[in-house]
């Protein structure tokens, strides 16, 4: 992929970003996320926006921009993120996943970016901002446009709500822009119609007051290992559906034609086995692979440990095991509600002989997009126009819980323009975005302003 000027300085740019280990989760690195704030604000002020500022929360700083042309004009506000995810396990990686390295694969055979957070959400939210470098470059900007950049989002986004509470005039906007999601494939745009919502918990089987001698007391007492495996067993039943009591009652099942429409979009069974390495799919049964990825909740164990793990032997009973378990929800279920139903559910499949702790660490709620607004229909003509075909719309799999919060403090909807690949391998080892991906992200983004502004003037005439 021969790159221009331009495209050259915009990857020499993103790499020095991806350099900066701002990973939100680790307090060890809190200055780094202040580095990575400081170097949004930068960034953004090279870009030409007309007012930037770090403004602290209680947690990590949120990076605020603005350029207002014409009050009388429709405002965007474009969210996303500087934190990374852990780079857990290092020794699983390639190359160092600080150390960013351009590398050709068959997939991207114009070159990928390896490193933490290149497609989530570094590599994306950067696209915006080049993005309206560009636009500016061309000539007046076609609307008013906020940015809102935090470093919590890989957290929980646990200080953003009451951001967002106090500060509705500065964030005052008629839509807000994110790229944050993926799409099918890179001759196959998508846009993300859906979000599942999260309720995320902790565990704790407490068992004897110490860890036992495994040959003096096994046998006789209850090993929390043990048991907290048959709790999580207990979790799900023989059909891979949920057991716990109530989980289902909201849930809202699509009917066989929109089950219908979600199977046009182009899916490779084959293709999607072989690029996690896995000879079968799992599920909940009497639904496809991309239903139980997008329509269906589900229950997944995120980590597990307890006892001795270190090299070699050690035969104790532990006096304690743990695990964090993840709930991915759909429209309806409420993940507050769904966790005081877990909490619930899993002290009660506790035998005699252990305490049991439950901690709900944070959640999110579900999200529908709707496709007749004109923010979505600016969005469908921008990926139309720079890949020559018809981007499906698509539920995703994941959470972004900010996003009902969005709605519900501020009024506005979200259209979530996502450029990013399956196999990009975020939260993984190897985490990598291609080339194509990004400087297509960049060509597409100011379109969608342009059709945005466009059919807002054509709805004001009407």
């Amino acid at each position: 992929m021969k790159l221009s000027t331009n495209q050259k300085r915009f990857l020499e740019e993103w790499i020095e970003f991806l350099k900066i280990p701002s990973i939100s989760a680790d307090s060890k690195h809190n200055s780094d996320t202040q580095a990575a704030a400081k170097w949004v604000e930068n960034a953004l002020l090279k870009a030409g926006c007309s007012t930037v500022e770090i403004i602290p929360t209680k947690g990590h700083p949120i990076v605020y921009g603005a350029t207002i042309i014409d009050s009388s004009l429709p405002t965007v506000l474009v969210y996303g993120h500087y934190d990374v995810q852990p780079p857990d396990p290092v020794e699983l990686w390639d190359s160092p996943p600080f150390d960013p390295v351009v590398k050709k694969t068959k997939l991207h055979p114009e070159g990928a970016v390896f490193a933490r957070g290149t497609c989530d959400d570094k590599g994306q939210m950067f696209m915006h901002i080049k993005a309206f470098e560009n636009m500016l470059a061309r000539g007046p900007l076609p609307c008013n446009i906020k940015f809102m950049i935090e470093g919590e989002e890989e957290v929980g986004s646990s200080h953003l709500e009451d951001f967002v509470k106090n500060n509705k005039e500065k964030l005052g906007c008629d839509i807000i822009l994110i790229s944050d999601t993926g799409m099918i494939a890179q001759d196959q745009p998508s846009i993300t119609t859906g979000l599942r919502g999260l309720s995320y918990m902790e565990v704790c089987i407490i068992g004897p007051n110490r860890d036992l001698h495994s040959g003096l007391y096994g046998g006789s007492v209850q090993n929390p290992i043990n048991v907290l495996c048959e709790m999580i067993a207990g979790l799900r039943d023989d059909k891979n559906k949920v057991s716990i009591p109530g989980f289902y009652d909201n849930v809202v099942d699509l009917s066989d034609e929109e089950r219908e429409a979600m199977s046009k979009a182009p899916s490779d069974e084959q293709a999607f086995k072989k690029s996690i390495g896995i000879k079968s799919t799992a599920g909940e049964s009497g639904y496809n692979t991309e239903e139980r990825r997008s329509i269906r909740p589900t229950l997944d164990v995120n980590g597990i440990w307890g006892g001795y793990t270190g090299e070699g032997a050690k035969t104790v009973i532990p006096s304690k095991a743990h695990a964090k378990i993840s709930m991915r929800l759909v429209p309806n279920q409420n993940w507050e509600e769904i966790s005081k139903l877990f909490t619930a559910h899993f002290k009660s499949l506790a035998p005699e002989g252990v305490f049991v702790e439950v901690q709900t660490h944070h959640g999110g709620y579900p999200y529908v997009t709707p496709t007749e607004t004109i923010g979505y229909q600016a969005a469908h003509r921008a990926y139309k126009e720079t890949f020559g075909i018809d981007p499906v719309p698509k539920r995703g799999g994941g959470s972004i819980p900010i996003v009902p919060m969005f709605e519900r403090e501020l009024g506005v909807k979200s259209i979530l323009m996502g450029f990013g690949l399956d196999s990009d391998a975020i939260h993984s080892p190897n985490e990598h975005y291609g080339l194509f991906n990004f400087f297509k992200g960049i060509e597409t983004i100011p379109k969608f302003y342009d059709h945005y502004i466009e059919l807002w003037r054509s709805k004001k005439s009407n």
